[in-house]
């Protein structure tokens, strides 16, 4: 079916839908509590916490969402936002593009800025993980789309803010939940939550493990984290946030095309043999002071640490990583008066230091008698140390009770030192200060929809492999990353506010495009090859029905058509300007409806649509579009007024669809093999979940 006209479909049905809802208006629904839906309210760092105030595209994953699956695998749930694609495979390969930026990074996820509350997750390398923290431990998530997050640093692609899990309310509380499913998956987590006046505390661990449908893939991680308030009072608090992670994945990497279709629970030959795997011990933790200062303005200063030992055989040498990171950030918002017009700003200063030492070592796994990797002599250490600031500020003007400005303007200056140990070399560089404006306007003609334009200004930092020459020494001529977005937006209610509507148009062109050319098996060339266009539409639908007093439907609609492609790109003599962009899908849905009942029982169905995706710049190999179907239904009870028990049950790829969930962008054929550009998905497979809560 044409893709277009799909959509239509679907939009048309919503419509009805609610249309239907309306006629069964004079119902008695007061028992499900879904008339409306409420406004949405987002992050306090926001000059506005109001989304519907907010002149850019947000997508918003609340607690509810966060938990819609099997509390695992946070890939599904990210892909429900239009415009944003995460891929992964064995959990631990994920890649997250926003509007196609970022979709050519070989592993990973960079030219996107992550914050675990006022915490950095994005190393100096540029760098991104926000799957180590797990579901259960999150409150919210946040994407900003494209680049108007000159609060957070003005990348590229946009930014993530999670909000970690904090106790309200005044309560004390436990809990317990297990989850298990196909291919030896099982999850336990315990947690504990005390809110009272002076302050919190949220305790929680969890251990995940998976024996993994795939040669060579078996997976295990073990967690725990700690945040709450403490020194609460009426004008200030201190937050605290930590978060220990264990991980240990065997990895079966990528295959061709002939295994894909035929054998695809295999591992590649070579990772296979070597048992190859990544293991890291990763320990995060800030505080944070917020304070009021007067009635017009207020401050949240901000400390913070992330520590990352790494490890991970592979076929073609061993690697160990090491990764610290400190920094501070402070932040001052407030409010004032030009004679009548009210003015709302923000205003700040982040520092971060990363240092990273790495090590590569012989891998002599073919004379280990089958057991696996073996370490051998060393061949490389390197070092890098990068520094650097961003200058913030946010303006809030409104002009009137239906028009209002927002202007912004990032400054970053950004060092850093490249250190070869063996060789006794060392390197310093800087990039010029980059300014990144934003300028928006908001029209609101009710108190229930807004219009919005905005243009701004990105940057994105190259990471070490994309500022290297061949020879392993810093590249002087390479530069960020930068372009500017253009979008226009609308978020309207409709129907009393059962419909919720957004709609993003936007339009974005990305100059000095980075490459990061591979070399040798772990060895990459950085050049700055050309540009590339980013253009679409992205359409929201949240809709509740109530039916009568003892049902309700919620649904949504999340959908986005792009075109994303090569303005001009020139490779080593192969001319690819007007190819589409390598490693993305152009065109998404998802579709989701919720049945719900006034006594605990709730069936779900999710339904995701992603279009073919080009594998290689020169676009000769492309995988094939997916549809990926998921069904959950649950019952929540109460044995006692203070325990609450919840249990599920859900099947994932009920069609059993053969599909890539991760794409090796521009994968090299070596010697007469087939280049191995896929990462098979999970086939059809069926969890359980079961949970007791008890509120004291």
């Amino acid at each position: 079916m044409n893709l277009k006209k799909y959509c239509l479909s679907l939009f048309v049905f919503f419509v009805f839908q609610n249309i239907l809802a309306q006629k069964k208006e004079g119902k008695n629904i007061d028992s499900l509590g879904t008339e409306k839906l409420k406004e949405v309210v987002i992050s306090s760092l926001h000059i506005d916490n109001n989304l519907l105030n907010t002149p850019a595209s947000i997508g918003i994953l609340s607690k509810k969402d966060l938990l819609q699956n099997n509390a695992t695998d946070i890939t599904t749930v990210i892909n429900t936002i239009p415009g944003v694609f995460m891929q992964s495979s064995n959990f631990t390969t994920t890649r997250i593009s926003i509007r196609g930026i970022g979709a050519r990074t070989t592993y990973g996820t960079n030219k996107i800025r992550a914050f675990y509350g006022s915490i950095p997750l994005t190393s100096g390398n540029s760098e991104t993980v926000i799957d180590d923290i797990d579901l259960e431990n999150l409150n919210k998530i946040e994407i900003i789309k494209g680049s108007l997050s000159s609060v957070y640093g003005a990348g590229l692609g946009g930014a993530i803010l999670i909000s970690p899990q904090l106790s309200k309310n005044g309560n004390q509380s436990a809990g317990i939940s297990s989850v298990f499913g196909s291919f030896g998956l099982l999850k336990n987590s315990l947690n504990f939550g005390l809110d009272e006046k002076n302050g919190s505390l949220n305790i929680s661990c969890h251990n995940l493990k998976t024996d993994g449908w795939r040669e060579n893939s078996a997976y295990k991680r073990e967690g725990i984290t700690l945040a709450g308030e403490l020194f609460r009072k009426k004008n200030s608090k201190l937050t605290y946030f930590s978060n220990y992670t264990y991980l240990k994945a065997f990895i079966p990497s990528s295959i061709n095309k002939n295994t894909f279709e035929n054998n695809p629970k295999s591992g590649a030959p070579t990772w296979v043999a070597s048992k190859g795997y990544k293991e890291y011990k990763s320990t995060l933790g800030g505080l944070a002071y917020d304070f009021k200062i007067n009635k017009n303005l207020n401050n949240s200063t901000s400390v913070f640490i992330n520590y990352k030992d790494s490890n991970e055989p592979r076929p073609f040498d061993i690697l160990r990583q090491y990764t610290f990171a400190t920094g501070a950030r402070t932040q001052f918002s407030g409010n004032f008066k030009t004679g009548r017009i009210e003015n709302n700003f923000i205003a700040g200063i982040e520092c971060f230091t990363d240092t990273y030492k790495g090590n590569t070592f012989e891998n002599l796994y073919q004379q280990n008698n089958g057991l696996g990797s073996l370490e051998g002599n060393q061949l490389t250490e390197t070092g890098q140390k990068r520094h650097f600031y961003n200058i913030f500020s946010q303006l809030r003007t409104l002009l009137s009770d239906q028009f209002e400005i927002q202007a912004g303007l990032n400054y970053n200056k950004t060092k850093f030192s490249l250190d070869n140990y063996i060789e006794n070399t060392n390197q310093e560089y800087s990039y010029d200060g980059i300014f990144s404006p934003q300028l928006s306007l908001l029209f609101k003609p009710n108190s229930q929809q807004t219009v919005y334009f905005s243009v701004s200004r990105g940057f994105s930092l190259p990471a070490t492999e994309e500022t290297l020459t061949s020879e392993g020494t810093i590249n002087t001529n390479i530069k960020p990353e930068n372009g500017y977005n253009f979008e226009v937006g609308g978020k309207l209610y409709f129907f009393n506010k059962k419909l919720y509507t957004e709609i993003a148009v936007y339009r974005m062109e990305i100059k000095d495009l980075l490459v990061a050319k591979r070399v040798g098996d772990d060895q990459y060339a950085g050049l700055n090859a050309g540009k590339t266009f980013h253009e679409g539409i992205e359409i929201t639908l949240n809709h509740n029905w109530p039916i009568n007093r003892f049902f309700s439907l919620n649904s949504y609609l999340a959908g986005s058509i792009g075109n994303y492609e090569f303005k001009e790109f020139v490779d080593n003599g192969n001319d690819y300007s007007g190819n589409k962009l390598t490693g993305v899908a152009a065109n998404k849905i998802n579709a989701g409806i919720t049945l719900n009942t006034n006594f605990g029982i709730y069936f779900n169905a999710d339904y995701q649509f992603v279009d073919e995706i080009p594998m290689n710049d020169s676009n000769t190999a492309f995988s094939d579009s997916y549809t990926i179907i998921n069904l959950k239904s649950s019952y929540r009870f109460e044995i006692l007024p203070q325990l609450t028990t919840h249990f599920s049950a859900g099947v994932n790829n009920v069609t059993n669809a053969k599909y890539a969930s991760l794409i090796l962008p521009n994968a090299i054929a070596v010697g007469n093999a087939a280049p191995r550009y896929y990462y098979p998905g999970l086939p059809i497979n069926y969890y359980g979940t079961i949970s007791l809560n008890y509120l004291f």
